[in-house]
């Protein structure tokens, strides 16, 4: 997804995990995983460069849906779609 789109998009879960390290944001996202539904967005911020890896990754081997990283002063959003 563009930057555009990203911006546009609606979480149904924030996981704000900025004041984490690795693999702190990681754990944070699989807890929050279990509490939204199919289809549903969440997103993720974090300050730890590794997320930006580690997120996509892990969406890969559960089967959600990696959307895409957002670069922001200090952190990162990352969304994706729970399958």
């Amino acid at each position: 997804m563009t930057a555009e789109e990203l911006l546009g998009l609606k979480a149904s879960k924030i996981v704000d995990a900025r004041g984490t390290a690795c693999p702190g944001p990681l754990l944070e996202a699989k807890k929050a995983i279990g509490t939204i539904m199919p289809g549903e967005i969440m997103e993720v911020l974090s300050a730890d460069e590794g997320t930006k890896v580690d997120i996509p990754k892990w969406c890969t081997k559960q089967g959600h849906e990696y959307l895409g990283t957002l670069e922001e002063s200090g952190y990162y959003r990352i969304f994706l779609k729970k399958s």
